[in-house]
């Protein structure tokens, strides 16, 4: 068969995204080829867009960005079964080696041999999925059920953080919770938070607007606006962590009786005195998620965890998440919110995405309505081709 041309999104330099014409193959005996129509941009794409590196991760060839996506199978590799044309499916976009221990024992997130597309990291980079159309191994495109919808198709991807942090938690039935941090990953947490049996959830931003959206659309039972305060010294910053961790204890229960230290914190902003709080909020024996990757070095109370045995635990994109995601998105109920909230802003086609770029790296537009994701809607041209 011959190759077909599709469009690319081709990132070439800091802020300089072109439209290219790539000659896509057939897929392979084990691939299907996907027309990608919804995709998600997350914080590494826009860090990718503006300065052409994800703090010391740079781009060295050019790269097609994106990694959040959704879309319709075109053509079914002649190894692959229980898969059609016209099906709806989510992209699982890391490709692990699935030979070495880590991916023996479930663990293939953090495989040395990953590569994880629109990622940096790896050489040749894995061109990402802000392309017409994509071939993606089969075992790792997962069918949606005709109830959910490619924008949530799409979301399955972040989600699957929040849910691989959940599990790593451990959380158990009415602990209390504390998220650091009420963007998309952060909204994302509290909800699987309350989804695993949180009894209270607390989502803590500096941002009142996204608070009050995490509580009034059921993302969180209970909001915390962290103060804008900043120390001249380690020990005034520290001194201000305690002071807040303090501040959340004080935040009440679906009873109204204070939360008190938490069981866990995620914290998933990556900023320091996010962090600091966080261990200080936590109580003897719980757990610390640390999601967030901003600051790469900071400096932690780390003596005030050891000796209660408060537990640091990283959180590194996901394993083994979608069908549980595609189970969450599915269904309805007091503890699962609108998922398709957090889409705030979409854009069409390709032509679209400095301007989607743009506001992706604001926390508000000029409406003054808050920004949470936005998404990037493909031409439907693809589909009389099916």
């Amino acid at each position: 068969m011959a190759a077909t041309p599709v469009k690319a999104s081709v990132l070439h330099g800091a802020k300089d995204l072109r439209i290219e014409t790539r000659n896509l193959l057939p897929p392979l005996h084990d691939e299907l080829q996907v027309s990608v129509h919804a995709t998600g941009l997350c914080g590494s794409d826009l860090h990718y867009f503006q300065h052409n590196r994800n703090g010391d991760i740079l781009v060295r060839e050019p790269m097609s960005l994106g990694h959040e996506s959704a879309g319709v199978v075109t053509a079914v590799g002649s190894h692959v079964s229980g898969f059609q044309i016209g099906d709806k499916v989510a992209l699982e976009v890391g490709l692990p080696c699935g030979e070495c221990d880590r991916c023996k024992e479930g663990r293939y997130n953090i495989c040395k041999g990953m590569q994880f597309r629109s990622s940096a990291k790896a050489f040749p980079h894995s061109q990402g999925t802000l392309q017409e159309r994509i071939n993606h191994p089969a075992i790792w495109c997962h069918k949606l059920p005709e109830s959910v919808s490619l924008d949530l198709g799409a979301l399955l991807e972040p989600l699957g953080v929040a849910i691989h942090a959940s599990r790593r938690a451990q959380l158990s039935p009415n602990s209390t919770t504390l998220v650091f941090g009420a963007g998309a990953v952060g909204l994302l947490v509290s909800a699987m938070a309350k989804i695993e049996g949180s009894s209270t959830v607390v989502i803590a931003d500096i941002d009142q607007g996204r608070v009050d959206f995490a509580v009034k659309n059921g993302f969180a039972h209970r909001g915390f606006v962290v103060p804008m305060r900043r120390g001249n010294s380690i020990e005034e910053n520290l001194q201000i962590a305690r002071e807040t961790a303090v501040e959340v204890s004080k935040v009440s229960r679906q009873d109204g009786s204070p939360v008190g230290e938490v069981d866990a914190a995620f914290e998933c902003t990556g900023v320091p005195s996010c962090l600091q709080a966080a261990i200080y909020a936590t109580r003897p024996g719980g757990r610390v998620m640390l999601i967030g990757m901003g600051t790469p070095v900071q400096t932690l109370p780390i003596s005030a965890a050891a000796h209660r045995e408060v537990d640091l635990v990283g959180v590194f994109r996901y394993a083994n998440t979608y069908p549980k995601g595609i189970e969450v998105v599915s269904k309805n109920g007091p503890d699962y919110p609108d998922f398709s909230k957090l889409v705030t802003h979409r854009y069409r086609g390709l032509e679209g995405l400095d301007k989607a770029f743009e506001m992706a790296g604001k926390t508000k537009d000029e409406n003054g309505q808050l920004v949470l994701k936005v998404f990037v809607e493909l031409d439907d041209e693809d589909k009389a081709r099916l």
